[in-house]
């Protein structure tokens, strides 16, 4: 086990991530697993946390094998694995279906979530993308496209552990990475926490309310 726990993941992340605090950066979190790593990396340098909201499109009868994934947003954007839909032999229709219930889901954290919540605007900004870890990275890369089209200054992807040739194929998708540990076999992200309990939804509305206008409690700069 490599950490013990989301929140002492972020705690290392955030060491990581030091020298990013003089851009004055926005923290984007992948909910619900990304929120306890993310909210120390904000708290550590100051930021405002938010949130982006990204689901994975599962294969029928085998949720957690990513076929894909949708984002947030007026013109959601969906991310095909065409291996996994091939060697799945999932139909159009299928991957259809699965699309919309997860839109769905999109929809419900979105009222959940936020309420009157303001939303951070990154154009401009240095932007930093967590989440608790990657293994396919279709979630993920979903994240960051719908982030890019948001026109930030800078976008960094940064993760405590992560598959290292996932890592390698989403060197395109940000400006810069940074990953605490990249093994080359990755079966599980779970297997690299000594505690991966579910996250639930009063947590991630309770770990969001401890930041003022965006920004944690007792934090300056």
């Amino acid at each position: 086990m490599s950490f013990e726990n989301r929140s002492a993941a972020g705690r290392r992340l955030a060491a990581a991530l030091a020298q990013y605090k003089e851009r004055s950066p926005i923290v984007l979190a992948l909910p619900r697993g990304g929120v306890p790593v993310a909210a120390e990396v904000a708290a550590a340098l100051g930021a405002p946390l938010d949130l982006i909201l990204v689901r994975k499109i599962g294969v029928p009868g085998q949720p957690e094998l990513a076929m894909g994934a949708i984002s947030d947003g007026a013109a959601p954007i969906v991310v095909r694995n065409a291996e996994v839909i091939q060697h799945s032999g999932v139909t159009e229709t299928e991957f259809h279906a699965v699309r919309v219930a997860e839109l769905a889901e999109i929809a419900r954290r979105r009222r959940r979530y936020f309420g009157a919540r303001a939303r951070q605007a990154v154009a401009g900004r240095t932007v930093i993308v967590i989440d608790d870890g990657i293994a396919t990275g279709a979630t993920m890369r979903t994240a960051l496209r719908a982030i890019r089209a948001r026109a930030p200054k800078e976008l960094v992807l940064a993760v405590p552990v992560a598959a290292k040739d996932t890592l390698d194929e989403l060197r395109d998708e940000a400006d810069s990475i940074v990953c605490l540990e990249s093994p080359v076999w990755l079966e599980a992200v779970g297997f690299f926490y000594a505690d991966f309990r579910q996250v639930t939804d009063a947590e991630v509305i309770a770990t969001l309310a401890r930041f003022t206008d965006g920004q944690a409690r007792g934090e300056r700069g």
